[in-house]
């Protein structure tokens, strides 16, 4: 597979950096950095953003009370700038059941994707929802979408487990969609929709889990493209502009937490599911303002990569484990800056605050 995605990016005319040695940031990670009650739990997180105050949002499965029609194990919290709890978000709210994704917009306004109900919930700084996508299912036996693994024919304005959010400079929404539809969305900054482009498969512009999306801000889309390791880069009415492979190869002696968590073979045939290739993005994220680099995280072996905007890799940091300062199960990253990130950890349940300092790497 590998062969084969260099040979498609050569074609196209589109870098992807084979990296072997590149070095490690140094870091630190605060121990319970969040401070929540006592009575409470974090379960599985699926998201974690971050606002102009520098307040984060965790979203959490931490609420199981049924299945998805019946029931919801999505919640929403919030912490200060010092890692205090400060609420939670949304309790009771219709649209939630299985979150996936949280993004916070320049207006401060916290947008959520429920990938168990195909809704995405746009709620102000004060908590409240202002804008809905999608519709969730009714709780009968009839189902509009049914079991991802028969298909279903993408309808406008409907999702099937959407993943993610980004807007450009003009307030365009974009919303990947995601586990099933393998498509991205484009509504105008009313909510109008607008378009989309994708569908399975793995050429240029085609999709195997979209899983996160970012916009930079020259409006080019970045879609994490996770089980066809790859990130596609798009301009903001869908045309494919450029692939994005992280070729860096696992340390030695890495381990992944779960039996599951194996990379492919080198020789592995086109079409085959690359999400526990090194490199693979899970989760991506750009800093605010003009930044020109991105933070991408993999799931094995378990680093985050600091990459330029065309894909050369910077710097990585990170391994697999439970103790702090270590990742089990990237699933969402929130980088307020080029030197803070965040993670959303789905295997340990936690977030991790990762304090860089770049300043301290060796040259190489």
């Amino acid at each position: 597979m590998k062969s084969f995605l260099v040979s498609l990016s050569l074609a196209l005319a589109v870098p992807a950096f084979a990296q072997t040695n590149v070095p490690e940031i140094p870091f630190e990670a605060p121990v319970d950095y969040f401070k929540y009650p006592a009575e409470m739990n974090l379960g599985e997180l699926s998201a974690v953003a971050t606002n102009s105050k520098g307040h984060v949002f965790i979203l959490s499965r931490s609420n199981n009370t049924g299945n998805v029609f019946g029931g919801a194990a999505t919640q929403l919290f919030e912490f200060d700038d010092k890692g205090n709890f400060v609420r939670e978000i949304g309790k009771g709210v219709y649209g939630f059941a299985f979150g996936h994704g949280v993004r916070v917009d320049r207006d401060d306004n916290i947008w959520v994707v429920d990938k168990g109900t195909n809704m995405v919930m746009k709620f102000n700084p004060t908590g409240r929802v202002t804008m809905v996508f999608g519709r969730r299912e009714e709780a009968t036996d009839d189902h509009h979408y049914p079991d991802r693994s028969k298909g279903t024919t993408p309808v406008d304005g409907m999702f099937n487990q959407p993943t993610d959010v980004a807007w450009d400079s003009k307030g365009n929404i974009f919303i990947s969609d995601g586990y099933v539809n393998s498509r991205v969305a484009k509504y105008d900054n009313t909510g109008a929709w607008v378009k989309t482009w994708g569908k399975r498969g793995f050429g240029p512009g085609e999709f195997n889990i979209p899983h996160n999306i970012a916009v930079d801000y020259q409006d080019r889309v970045y879609v994490a493209d996770r089980a066809n390791g790859r990130i596609q880069v798009f301009d903001a009415d869908g045309t494919f502009v450029r692939e994005i492979v992280l070729d860096v190869p696992a340390p030695p002696g890495s381990k992944p937490m779960l039996g599951y968590q194996q990379p492919p073979p080198a020789n592995a045939p086109p079409g085959t599911i690359l999400t526990y290739r090194p490199g693979a993005p899970a989760a991506i994220c750009i800093p605010p303002g003009r930044s020109d680099v991105m933070f991408v995280g993999d799931l094995y072996p378990a680093r985050i990569y600091k990459i330029t905007l065309d894909g050369k890799v910077l710097g990585a940091f990170g391994k697999a484990g439970k103790m702090p300062g270590q990742i089990s199960g990237i699933h969402g990253l929130a980088c307020p800056s080029e030197n803070v990130v965040y993670t959303a950890e789905f295997i340990n349940w936690r977030s991790q605050k990762f304090i860089l300092h770049p300043e301290k790497m060796q040259a190489r």
